[in-house]
């Protein structure tokens, strides 16, 4: 039987109700299908140990995590914390150092979810975005002086280099190359930020001649934002940098129903390190502990985690349960239904037993 070690860190918020719907989402899909178990390391990585201790994790976190087949990662944030320091002390950290350089966000219209586009229906909008995850307008460049005072400056740097411009062409190319439209759209906003993504312009153009059966186009950022709202299904495959893609993803969930269903892959293709699988609604304190959180986002995220671990039946599995839960009206109310966070995830698990 193939064993995966999972590093397992739920905190904080709705964070930790989605993630134990996800683990018995996991725990029926094993049973079902078999040949395979997953070894969960329950970690108290979040902001509570911050506020408890000064810091995220411990001193070789990273470290420990390394020796780990994949991480999955249930919610970050805190009304008490600044969100700056979350991100820069647990979130961003994994992805540098890991090398997870590429996130990818499916969104899509699922049968069973009213339309929050005009005209459109299921399979309308069907997108896979892909972000660069490692550098951009997030590498973390940058600094204060004079803080305070009248004179205080503050710089943000964003970095492209043409490997990591590259690396993530390459990916979103061959991602578009295995779909059935075989079409991608690289997006920017190189006539204003003409070096940093004039270089990412010019590495897409270089990159396509590899792969001369995925047609392509560009869009600058601003213009893609009509284009995702007013033609959905002249879309397919997106890539974009790690800001522009950040805010794009999230406008994607919404247009496709709810951030609730959002899943997420923070992935080193090399499979040097580990990758991050994630819902990316944030730990919501508002609904904490109401029973009120779609699960979905959390369970979909298990999947692709078990998927990318090699796992593609199984996967396979969960995704067809949450979608045939979804199609069924079977859902929390985000999405119209009435079901609550524990009765989502038993209707999910009861499929996947008699499939």
């Amino acid at each position: 039987m193939q064993k995966y070690n999972i590093a397992l860190m739920p905190h904080p918020g709705i964070g930790i109700e989605v993630t134990a719907s996800a683990l018995e989402v996991l725990r029926a899909v094993q049973k079902k299908v078999g040949g395979f178990e997953l070894l969960f390391d329950e970690l108290d990585y979040g902001s509570a140990r911050y506020k408890a201790q000064g810091s995220y994790a411990p001193k070789g976190w990273l470290d420990h995590l390394r020796s780990s087949d994949a991480i999955y990662f249930g919610a970050v944030g805190d009304p008490d914390v600044a969100d700056h320091i979350s991100l820069w002390e647990l979130i961003l950290p994994m992805r540098q150092v890991f090398q997870q350089y590429v996130n990818v966000r499916p969104s899509a219209i699922l049968p069973g979810i009213p339309s929050r586009v005009a005209g459109s229906a299921p399979g309308d909008l069907d997108w896979v975005i892909i972000r660069e995850n490692t550098e951009g307008e997030y590498a973390g460049q940058g600094g204060r002086t004079h803080v305070g005072t009248e004179h205080e400056v503050a710089t943000e740097l964003a970095v492209f280099t043409r490997k990591g411009v590259e690396r993530v062409m390459r990916y979103a190319f061959e991602t578009a190359q295995k779909r059935p439209k075989k079409f991608l759209t690289v997006v920017s906003k190189s006539n204003a930020q003409r070096y940093g993504l004039l270089l990412w312009d010019e590495v897409a153009e270089l990159v396509s001649k590899d792969y001369p059966e995925v047609k392509w186009d560009k869009m600058l950022v601003d213009a893609m934002t009509v284009r995702m709202v007013s033609k959905p299904k002249s879309l397919d495959t997106i890539v974009t940098t790690n800001l522009h893609g950040d805010i794009l993803s999230d406008l994607a969930a919404a247009l496709s129903g709810s951030i609730g269903i959002a899943h997420s892959s923070s992935l080193d293709p090399s499979r040097k390190s580990p990758s991050l699988f994630e819902p990316v609604h944030g730990a919501a304190f508002d609904i904490m502990g109401k029973n009120l959180a779609n699960p979905i986002a959390a369970i979909m995220s298990a999947a692709e985690m078990i998927r990318f671990l090699g796992e593609d039946k199984a996967a396979a599995v969960i995704e067809s349960a949450c979608r045939e839960s979804i199609a069924q009206g079977q859902t929390t109310g985000d999405l119209g239904g009435k079901l609550k966070t524990t009765e989502v995830t038993k209707v999910v698990c009861d499929i996947i037993s008699r499939s």
